[in-house]
């Protein structure tokens, strides 16, 4: 087994030279021994007495995978629960609504076809990452010399679908207006997911990539420009109210507006900020750090508290749990929910977005209008080899400024202010920067990348 497959939020590699079956019931295996002793009371004596969720996306490597990780968990004498086909959200909600002590979703997410991998969860939904498992899950499956093992689990299979869709469909408001709307499965399980949880709405749906048929047509990575290029398109073409592109394992959406126009999701999640707002009035809204300062203004605004939160999904859903929070927002697409056991779900966004659109009788443009205050550089990568080391000399040149170390280098002016983070496995530094005028903002990012190099 490849020790480079395990990442810090997950596990992944290109099938079958990096993953393959073997290594499939190894992780099982060893997911199995970590995961079920964690939960208190548990009996390893009694075969079965815990059980593990199992699921899997549309990847057609996917399906052997997900049946040799089945044997290698049910040989660790845990039952397992096979949920079949899935979104990876409803993973979360399978792993709460069964009280199981866990599960496993086998994908690689937004990786090209012939990547697949695991998204490990605990308990109520945890993540597993580097720090809480993952590391452990790593060291017990690479000790392992062999896949033998009697799989003296039990194996239950189960169809979640129509629990999942009551589950989601009730944040929907009772008299959802009729309207079209585009959407681009990107070839991946919202192609499965939409039919099913939003088939008898009043939408008329514009479908773009539903099929499966073990290939993507464009980039299954909605953040990337040139995978919206046909769900703008198509928007425009057809009159839609707005459109939506869903990544391969459909936990990520972004939104385009009735022009076209690409929605930050930062400027979503401050979008939704009132409407959460009122039904928990003074609730944390929790964001990551590289979202504009509009967000931290919307919630102020409205009464919150807001809580900024360094960049991944294992730290915002701690944070969400740690305050409570009612939603929170992520620049990659993820939004979280108190009322969906604090884990994300890109169906979820769809049903509240839709809310606040139907709520408010005006256009998409119009509601992200007064949003689009400040001016932003997006994400911007440099190649850099002493990571550290710029982001202090960055820290020393901006001294004046207010400076924090929550994730990389953040420094704040009244005018403008940026981000500079590392990445966790390249030897890159990520940079973010937003200004009052794009002319400042302009200025400064020339003045950092005189520090930093010229962007990749």
């Amino acid at each position: 087994m490849n020790p480079e497959i395990f990442k810090a939020y997950d596990i992944r590699g290109v099938y079958p030279d990096e993953i393959s079956e073997e290594d499939a019931w190894k992780i099982g295996h060893a997911a199995a021994r970590y995961l079920p002793p964690l939960i208190k009371g548990y009996d390893r004596g009694r075969p079965g007495s815990t059980a593990l969720c199992v699921g899997r996306d549309m990847r057609t490597h996917s399906e052997p995978l997900a049946q040799a990780l089945i044997e290698g968990i049910r040989s660790a004498s845990i039952a397992v629960i096979d949920i079949g086909m899935i979104d990876t959200p409803q993973m979360y909600f399978a792993i709460n609504h069964l009280g199981t002590c866990g599960g496993v979703q086998v994908t690689a997410s937004h990786n090209p076809a012939k990547y697949n991998g695991f998204k490990i969860s605990g308990k109520g939904a945890v993540p597993i990452g580097v720090d809480t498992g993952l590391k452990e899950i790593k060291h017990l499956a690479t000790a392992l010399l062999h896949t033998k093992g009697n799989p003296t689990g039990s194996l239950e299979r189960r169809d979640l679908w129509p629990e999942y869709k009551k589950h989601v469909l009730q944040f929907l408001r009772p008299s959802l207006r009729k309207r079209k709307i585009a959407i681009d499965a990107s070839n991946g399980m919202a192609g499965k997911a939409v039919p099913l949880l939003f088939g008898d709405l009043p939408l008329e749906i514009v479908a773009l990539n539903f099929e499966h048929a073990g290939k993507f047509k464009h980039d299954p990575d909605p953040l990337k420009d040139k995978s919206l290029a046909q769900v703008k398109a198509t928007v425009k073409k057809e009159g839609c109210a707005l459109g939506i592109c869903f990544d391969g394992d459909a936990d990520r959406m972004i939104l385009v507006d009735e022009n076209g126009t690409t929605i930050p999701c930062d400027l979503l999640t401050a979008l939704l900020v009132p409407y959460f707002l009122e039904k928990k009035p003074k609730s944390a809204i929790v964001y990551d750090l590289r979202s504009s300062r509009v967000v931290m203004e919307e919630i102020i605004k409205y009464g919150g508290t807001p809580r900024r939160e360094r960049v991944g999904h294992a730290y915002m859903k701690k944070a969400m749990r740690d305050t409570h929070a009612i939603f929170g927002g992520e620049l990659s697409g993820h939004y979280y929910y108190e009322q969906n056991f604090y884990a994300d779900s890109a169906m979820i966004t769809m049903v509240h977005t839709l809310n606040v659109v139907d709520a408010a009788s005006k256009a998409m443009s119009e509601l992200i209008r007064p949003l689009r205050r400040y001016a932003s550089s997006g994400e911007i990568n440099f190649k850099v080899d002493n990571k550290e080391t710029k982001m202090e000399e960055l820290a020393r040149r901006y001294s004046e400024g207010q400076v924090d170390y929550l994730d990389g280098v953040t420094v704040g002016f009244k005018e403008w202010w940026f981000n500079c983070r590392p990445s966790n496995t390249e030897p890159l530094l990520r940079l973010n920067v937003e200004a009052k005028t794009p002319e400042l903002l302009k200025e400064k990012l020339a003045e950092i990348e005189q520090q930093l190099g010229t962007p990749i």
